[in-house]
């Protein structure tokens, strides 16, 4: 009983390390509904997506087989060889769709095109936003249901730490929205950050379906390579904020002087 304690206990804060990635885009996603709809779409987003990582859970400890069965290969001489199954296929797509939105909200801070802001701000239905959060959340919840059963066997170990951590995720939800929304400043970063955390998903693909691309073997982005260079970006902004600050308030006392 004490080491099912243990392991669950291991398991819920393992959850948590790798939700860090799919709070962000919670957040983010959120925004695309009403403004007096955001906190039910993603609480409501979660709390769904707690029950498909269940169901996903049971699905594969019958099915694990079927999930790493390859499905196609492809093999031309010298520029691209993988074998894809089922597995790699849904880290791609969830990977390939994260880059697509960070680089389109990107480019909306950037562009400065007649009437942008007015379509941006168009909100889609809440139904629709809902829907993104939980299959995105079940792209984010492969690995850590495959480490789970690494972990342990036992499932009622494997449900609570579901349970808990997704619970978990619908507190600290409404945490980084509320951040994100006081400290706007900070959107380009979480923008870049989800980009990566693109990055990584198709990396991780590449790795699971065995991708050669003209004779390079992609290799997974590992956590320490992801937190490290998430440490970076964060330092770079600091850094940057506060030597604006100090470059603002230069120029205020100049024009003080000058007047």
């Amino acid at each position: 009983m004490i080491e099912n304690l243990f392991t669950l206990g291991m398991l819920i804060l393992l959850q948590g390390v790798l939700s860090v990635d799919n709070l962000l885009y919670i957040s983010f996603a959120s925004r695309n509904a009403r403004d007096d709809k955001q906190k039910f779409v993603r609480q409501t987003g979660i709390i769904i997506a707690i029950a498909f990582r269940i169901i996903l859970l049971l699905l594969l400890i019958k099915l694990i087989q079927y999930f790493q069965d390859t499905l196609f290969e492809i093999n031309y001489k010298n520029i691209i060889s993988g074998k894809f199954n089922f597995h790699s296929l849904i880290v791609y797509a969830g990977g390939g769709f994260i880059v697509y939105t960070s680089i389109k909200e990107i480019w909306h801070l950037i562009s400065y095109e007649e009437n942008s802001d007015k379509k941006h701000t168009e909100k889609q239905s809440v139904g629709k936003v809902i829907f993104l959060i939980v299959v995105m959340n079940m792209v984010f919840s492969f690995d850590s249901i495959l480490s789970a059963m690494a972990l342990t066997d036992v499932l009622w170990v494997m449900i609570t730490a579901i349970i808990i951590s997704g619970l978990l995720m619908a507190w600290l939800s409404e945490k980084v929205a509320a951040f994100l929304e006081q400290n706007r400043m900070y959107e380009v970063l979480g923008l870049f950050i989800l980009f990566l955390v693109g990055i990584m998903l198709l990396t991780e693909a590449g790795h699971i379906s065995e991708l050669t691309l003209f004779g390079e073997r992609i290799t997974p982005m590992n956590k320490t390579t992801f937190y490290f260079i998430l440490t970076i970006l964060v330092l770079i902004d600091i850094v940057q904020s506060k030597y604006k600050k100090r470059l603002d308030a230069l120029k205020q006392n100049k024009k003080s002087e000058n007047d």
